[in-house]
């Protein structure tokens, strides 16, 4: 009985330390150890010990993070004040450096993303950002990229999700869009008139060089006006008949 007085304690003790000394992580898991507060080295994921007392860990996970952005009120480069929010994914590929070179990357990321955003929609113009979001969406990636890799931390994708304009600046748009239209409906127009014209021109040509040919498309234009049987036409018989004979012998000589 007393030996089992002096052992139970020290079992006691033995089931404690263990139970602090075992870890385990999961595959998505990384954990940071620091040893008397020095980084010591990355263990994970399964099963692993640690010294209790002596050794500290810091849990990081590695799988993919999203971060909804808060709308933020900016004023594009044309002067014209949006409201635009997005949606920021990043993972951490570095998990000591996530721990060591900044205090808690998930805010800084965060905040580093709404600053980021401000900036890039303050350097365009509407138009392009509202034309032009995949390009826009690759350029906040990149910026972030270039700030979050001291973090170990890699930005895998961003994108706009919505972007607000007031209504007074909705009609604008419109007006300029139908101003646009109405321009291109003008210079379609205008290219059929000058089309005909020169088409115009070449007629012309031909008929002077080629006077009867005149009078028979006289002909044929009334010809087929007069196919309502609705109007009279008075014409010069001696100038018909001419041109009749002259038909007849281009047909001819064009027989032979």
């Amino acid at each position: 009985m007393a030996l089992f007085d002096i052992f139970l304690p020290a079992l006691i003790i033995v089931i404690f330390i263990l139970s602090k000394a075992i870890k385990i992580v999961n595959e998505y898991e990384r954990v940071v150890i620091f040893r008397l507060g020095r980084l010591s080295g990355i263990k994970g994921p399964g099963l692993f010990l640690i010294i209790p007392i002596i050794d500290t860990v810091v849990k990081v996970d590695l799988r993919v993070v999203t971060i909804d952005v808060p709308k933020q009120n900016v004023i594009t480069k044309d002067n014209v004040t949006v409201d635009v929010d997005a949606v920021v994914y990043y993972k951490v590929v570095e998990p000591s450096a996530a721990v060591n070179e900044v205090e808690n990357y998930k805010y800084a990321t965060s905040t580093l993303s709404q600053t980021t955003l401000r900036d890039v929609i303050g350097q365009i113009e509407l138009d392009e950002l509202l034309s032009n979001r995949e390009e826009i969406n690759k350029n906040i990636q990149e910026m972030l990229d270039v700030y979050t890799d001291p973090w170990g931390i890699k930005v895998t994708g961003v994108t706009l999700r919505d972007v607000k304009i007031d209504d007074t600046m909705l009609r604008a748009i419109a007006k300029q869009a139908e101003a646009e239209r109405e321009k291109r409906a003008r210079i379609i127009l205008s290219e059929g008139e000058f089309i005909a014209a020169e088409k115009m021109k070449e007629a012309a040509k031909m008929y002077q060089e080629m006077p009867a040919s005149l009078k028979l498309r006289e002909l044929q234009t009334i010809s087929e006006v007069s196919r309502e049987k609705n109007l009279v036409v008075i014409s010069n018989s001696t100038q018909i008949g001419e041109i009749v004979a002259m038909s007849k012998a281009f047909s001819d000589k064009s027989k032979n």
